[in-house]
């Protein structure tokens, strides 16, 4: 299983539109609207590291208003 972080950066106004729908994504297990360097960030497992490029890149980036991302991938179990 790999354990992830995602952060998402938005657009103004766009985090508390775009929550639910990361929230609602098949291998993410949270997500949190935060302060700082980053508007939202999403915590993800999956089986394997590519389902969490996927989720990352394909998914959250995928939607509207989205205008970053940066995954951390988690090195302790």
């Amino acid at each position: 299983m790999v354990h992830a972080f995602i952060m998402v950066k938005t657009g103004a106004g766009e985090s508390e539109r775009l929550i639910d729908s990361i929230r609602e994504l098949a291998n993410v297990t949270e997500a949190h609207i935060v302060a700082g360097a980053y508007d939202i960030i999403a915590e993800v497992d999956a089986p394997e590291v590519y389902e969490v490029l996927s989720a990352s890149s394909t998914e959250i980036q995928g939607f509207e208003g989205v205008t970053d991302t940066k995954t951390y991938i988690s090195m302790d179990e």
